[in-house]
């Protein structure tokens, strides 16, 4: 997208990685351009007036420069910090699995204003303190439809017939279920789907947020909806996405605080 020498844009940072002694790479997601990478110079330097506001997880404008290679924020103004989420360490384990997750999926420089407002809802989410695991399997359905990869729930990937109440087989490879005549067939590896199982995945993907908050499932169900759900994304990006083994451990850690209190 052919953009002026000088521009604005709303953003959410996503991560920065450090270049050279004082500059950074952040890499941002905006609703009107996508996901952009821009190089913020003396970032990292104690007088700087940008670094405040290019924080990983800041709502932000920036003020940008167009480069030669990369283009230059020059500066910026934080809309929202979500200092709460930051404040805890569960909530922000989830936020940088959030920013992994738009990272991962989009595209450079291809604009999806959905998935952008679905990120700022997300984080907006955490900060008033939401605490159920499927605020992440909500996010991860939804990015998963913006993005192209939405999960066929209703019928057959195989034989396309509709799906009647049952237990079946997800396909990775097809992306969707199968019946039981097309279980057997040689397509490769298949996850169960129980019938629970297609009800919680067939309510994240019609509901919206303020009707799955009111949603209360077992553990034991929650974690097959979520280890269907992670196979899934990783074989879409063919790798594990880093910050979700963070977030396990944070977790995990905070499981054992509780049971030794």
């Amino acid at each position: 997208m052919d953009r002026p020498k000088l521009y604005k844009t709303e953003a959410i940072v996503l991560k920065h990685i450090p270049l050279g002694e004082a500059d950074r790479i952040l890499t941002v997601y905006t609703p009107e351009l996508g996901k952009l990478r821009l190089v913020a110079k003396g970032v990292r330097r104690p007088t700087s007036k940008l670094g405040g506001h290019v924080e990983p997880l800041n709502h932000v404008t920036l003020s940008v420069a167009r480069g030669q290679n990369l283009d230059i924020a020059t500066q910026g103004q934080t809309l929202h910090s979500f200092r709460s989420v930051r404040e805890d360490l569960r909530s922000l384990s989830w936020g940088f699995y959030i920013a992994d997750l738009v990272d991962q999926f989009a595209p450079d420089e291809s604009p999806n204003f959905h998935l952008f407002e679905l990120m700022l809802r997300a984080l907006g989410w955490l900060e008033k303190g939401t605490q159920t695991e499927l605020l992440l399997r909500f996010f991860e359905m939804r990015l998963l439809g913006y993005t192209g990869y939405q999960p066929e729930l209703y019928w057959c990937v195989e034989c396309r017939r509709h799906l009647d109440p049952g237990n079946y087989a997800f396909s990775c490879s097809l992306g969707g279920v199968t019946c039981s005549s097309c279980e057997d067939r040689p397509e490769g590896s298949l996850l169960p789907a129980s019938l629970n199982t297609m009800k919680v995945l067939r309510f994240l993907q019609r509901e919206e947020y303020t009707a799955v908050t009111a949603l209360h499932i077992s553990v034991s169900l929650h974690r097959e909806v979520e280890r269907l759900l992670s196979t899934y994304i990783r074989y879409l990006l063919e790798r594990e996405v880093k910050s979700a083994s963070f977030m396990k451990v944070v977790a995990s850690e905070m499981a054992a605080l509780q049971l030794g209190e």
